[in-house]
C-alpha cells in the first residue's frame, strides 16, 4: 500500500506498524486553550503549534525523512492563566499522566524516537521531567523542541524582553495564519516595564520567578501586539519551519552515547599502533 500522509492516526494498526521502525521519528505537539487578551483566539499556542509541526514533518517527509506526527495536545498545563475567560487547563500531574501513557503507547510501536513539539511556555518544565520519565521507564530517545525559533526570542520593538505572552510575534503569526481571528483594534500593549530594571530576574534570566498572569495585568497580554504584521508572521513561520525540519535531520541521527569505542588496540614493543582484530 502506497502510504500518501504522515499523520500516523490516518493509517491502519497494521500500516502504522509496517511504516515505522526504530528509526522512525514521532513528533506530539502540544498546544493551550488559554486567555490571549481581548484580540487573540483562545487557541493560539494549540493553532502556533499545530500549524508549525505539520508544516515540518510534511516538508521533512518530502525531503525523505522517516518523520511523523500525532495529533496536537490542546488542553495542557495553563493555570498561570486560570483567572481568566476560556481558559481551560488541567494540572500538572493530569498532564504528565498523560504524556507518560502516550509515551507508553508509543513504546509499543516500533519507533524509538519522540519528539514534543511544544508551542505553550507553561508546559516547558513539565515536558523536561517527561523527556526524563519517558527515556528511563520506556528506554524512548526523547526530545523537547519549541515551535518558533529562537523559542520566544522574537521581541517586537518596545517589548524590553517582556513579550512573551499575546505580544508582537504571537499576534504576528495568527495574523498569517489565520487572520480572521485577530482583532487589533482592541489589541493593547501590557509590558511590564519594571521588570526590565532588574539585573538577574526576569522571564530569559538567569534567576525565573513563579506567576500568574495577572500579577502583571488584567488584560491577558504581556508584551505588545499592536504592531504586529502578517508579513512578520510569514518570516518567523517560513523561519520555524526551515529550523524544525534540520532539527529532526539531527534527532534521526542523534546518539547519546556517541560513536561506539575504535576498534581496540595495543602498542608493539616498537611503539607501533596495531589493530587487535574483534571475534
Amino acid at each position: 500500500m502506497s502510504i500518501r500522509t504522515r499523520r500516523l492516526v490516518e493509517l491502519s494498526g497494521t500500516a502504522a506498524e509496517a511504516a515505522l521502525s526504530e528509526d522512525s521519528v514521532i513528533v506530539l505537539p502540544t498546544g493551550a486553550i488559554e486567555f490571549h487578551g481581548p484580540h487573540l483566539p483562545l487557541m493560539t499556542d494549540y493553532l502556533i503549534a499545530d500549524a508549525v509541526a505539520n508544516a515540518s514533518v510534511e516538508r521533512a517527509a518530502a525531503e525523505g525523512q522517516d518523520v511523523w506526527i500525532l495529533p496536537t495536545l490542546a488542553y495542557t498545563k495553563s493555570d498561570e492563566h486560570h483567572w481568566a475567560p476560556g481558559t481551560m487547563w488541567i494540572s500538572w500531574d493530569t498532564l504528565m499522566q498523560t504524556v507518560v501513557e502516550l509515551g507508553n503507547s508509543i513504546a509499543a510501536t516500533p519507533a524509538r524516537k519522540l519528539v514534543f513539539f511544544n508551542g505553550h511556555g507553561g508546559n516547558l518544565a513539565l515536558l523536561q521531567v517527561a523527556c526524563r520519565e519517558l527515556r528511563r521507564r520506556f528506554g524512548l530517545q526523547t526530545f523537547l523542541m519549541g515551535a518558533t525559533v529562537p523559542a520566544g526570542a522574537h521581541d517586537g520593538p518596545e517589548e524590553l524582553g517582556l513579550g512573551i505572552h499575546a505580544g508582537h510575534s504571537e499576534t504576528s503569526l495568527v495574523l498569517h495564519l489565520r487572520p480572521e481571528l485577530v482583532d487589533l483594534s482592541v489589541a493593547e500593549r501590557s509590558v511590564p516595564a519594571h521588570l526590565a530594571d532588574y539585573e538577574h530576574i526576569g522571564f530569559k534570566k538567569r534567576v525565573t520567578f513563579g506567576w500568574l498572569s495577572n500579577d502583571f495585568s488584567t488584560n491577558g497580554t504581556l508584551g505588545d501586539p499592536t504592531g504586529a504584521t502578517a508579513e512578520y508572521g510569514k518570516t518567523l513561520f517560513d523561519a520555524a519551519v526551515t529550523d524544525s525540519v534540520a532539527a529532526f535531520a539531527e534527532i534521526a541521527r542523534f546518539d547519546a552515547a556517541g560513536p561506539s569505542p575504535s576498534v581496540a588496540g595495543s602498542v608493539s614493543s616498537a611503539g607501533s599502533f596495531s589493530a587487535v582484530s574483534a571475534s
